[in-house]
């Protein structure tokens, strides 16, 4: 029986600000399908700035509910995770998976999966399924290199974490979910991820070589916490 490999694909690496990364999108296309022999892999798409783009103008044209806000993220995260079921149509399970406390009848070595339900984002999502299919481990794969103790973006102080664990994260993050909040790891997903005493791995999307680290085990330059 083949590992199976949990990936947190953040959207923002699906769809950044300027658009997609073609280039991104062909290099971990590639290094997936040279570990498709060892491992199956299930991959979960988050909402990047198509969910952003559509919150905004949301946002601008009236007040809304944060079930609204979530139900706009949680179409994103499905029309990525179909572009990235496309992408690899010949190795992937046919269905985008939404509810992920079903079990699938999973043949391929590759199965995508996408938003499920308001009140938390593809992060908790992954972690269901890494319980529901045996992984102990998460691979987190976004924009940053690494989890800082503070916002590198507006404290120039900020200081990268190599290693933490999920009581320190949770000071960092807090306990309570944002619609299209931009945090590292969702709040809600921290704290099943605590409860099934699972490991995550933080590594910069872009870093090929780092994400196949990651894949195989092996120490990786990010963020680990457990």
């Amino acid at each position: 029986m083949k590992k199976t490999i949990v990936i947190s694909l953040g959207g923002s690496m699906i769809i950044p600000k300027e658009g997609f990364d073609l280039q991104f999108l062909k290099s971990f296309k590639k290094t997936i399908l040279s570990l498709i022999n060892k491992y199956r892999f299930i991959i979960v798409c988050g909402g990047g700035q198509t969910a952003r783009s559509y919150q905004k103008i949301a946002r601008d044209l009236g007040e809304l509910h944060s079930e609204d806000l979530d139900w706009i993220g949680i179409h994103a995260t499905r029309l990525n995770g179909h572009l990235m079921r496309t992408i690899f149509r010949k190795y992937a399970h046919p269905a985008v998976v939404k509810y992920p406390l079903i079990k699938q009848d999973w043949k391929k070595p590759l199965m995508f999966a996408a938003g499920w339900k308001p009140g938390c984002s593809t992060d908790y999502d992954a972690v269901l399924l890494a319980q529901k299919y045996g992984a102990d481990t998460v691979i987190n794969m976004s924009n940053v290199d690494y989890v800082y103790n503070k916002d590198p973006r507006i404290f120039k102080d900020a200081k990268k974490l190599e290693k933490i664990n999920w009581d320190d994260f949770q000071k960092i993050v807090g306990k309570k979910w944002i619609p299209g909040a931009n945090l590292p790891f969702d709040p809600i997903a921290s704290i099943l991820a605590k409860k099934y005493k699972m490991k995550v791995l933080f590594v910069k999307g872009d870093n090929v070589k780092e994400v196949k680290k990651a894949i195989e085990g092996k120490k990786i330059k990010g963020t680990v916490i457990e």
